[in-house]
């Protein structure tokens, strides 16, 4: 129980540092006033991890994000793929690119490109920590992404992005994450970008998840919940609240596993045989 409320505790001081305003009488005359909006959308996502081998495995994210009153407009189509290397039971390396196609707030503009490509490396460090019920993921992400404006013919800019992420899964139903459990999940995550281009949202964007889970069996897993985040928006005195729910689908499979089953079964045929 004690370790449930740490992770709140450190939950809900990170967002307080986010999210914390400062009074207009507190400012100074000359400072711009702040502002603040809210925004909606809904994301979805199906996650897949391939064993291939003892040591390697296929990874990929594959997202759907629609904005406006939840589901108006598209956001993004965001692909994400990777190789994973399991350095050992506590630690995965992965690294991959990554081809989202972004869609302009508002569509159909003079001299503006509706849809614009994304292109991006990226590289990954996972560490799990397990205690006795409470399973603990830190993800240490890093992407160096090439990005340009909705302005037709505008030119591809390198910005590099560092996120961490805190995840934490307690399951209700059952004392470890096995098949048929419902567990609790939330997640903390910062952003951090850098490049000639960033001037003041250094700070990039803040994102927080609550939800529920249920692992079926060993390949298949569902999770959905609330997602808020805080972010700049456009300006160093605009902010802007997003308010998401998400639905992640996730499929696991072990070939590897599967083919050792199969060599097993016929070494014993040939036994049964002689």
């Amino acid at each position: 129980m004690k370790k449930i409320l740490f992770i709140i505790c450190f939950f809900a001081s990170i967002n307080y540092l986010f999210s914390q305003r400062i009074e207009p009488e507190t400012q100074e005359e000359s400072s711009p006033k702040k502002e603040f909006s809210n925004s909606t959308g809904l994301w979805t996502g199906i996650y897949t991890k391939y064993r291939l081998s003892e040591k390697w495995f296929y990874y990929g994210e594959y997202h759907l994000r629609r904005r406006n009153n939840f589901i108006n407009d598209m956001a993004q189509i965001y692909l994400r793929f990777g190789a994973t290397y399991l350095a050992s039971k506590k630690l995965e390396l992965t690294a991959g690119f990554v081809t989202p196609l972004y869609w302009a707030p508002e569509q159909d503009l003079p001299g503006q490109d509706n849809v614009v490509p994304q292109y991006r490396l990226w590289q990954q460090l996972l560490l799990v920590q397990p205690f006795d019920r409470l399973k603990l993921y830190h993800q240490f992400r890093f992407e160096q992404r090439w990005k340009r404006d909705y302005v037709e013919n505008s030119p591809f800019k390198l910005t590099h992005r560092f996120r961490y992420k805190l995840t934490a899964y307690y399951p209700l139903n059952n004392h470890h994450l096995v098949n048929k459990t419902l567990f609790l999940s939330a997640y903390e995550e910062i952003f951090i970008q850098a490049g000639k281009s960033i001037t003041y949202d250094y700070l990039e964007d803040n994102r927080a998840f609550l939800g529920l889970g249920y692992i079926l069996n060993e390949n298949i897993q569902i999770q959905a919940g609330y997602m808020w985040t805080f972010r700049f928006n456009g300006a160093p005195n605009k902010f802007e609240h997003r308010h998401i729910p998400r639905i992640s689908f996730y499929h696991n499979i072990d070939f590897h596993r599967k083919k050792i089953e199969r060599q097993k079964e016929k070494v014993q045929i040939l036994k049964d045989e002689f």
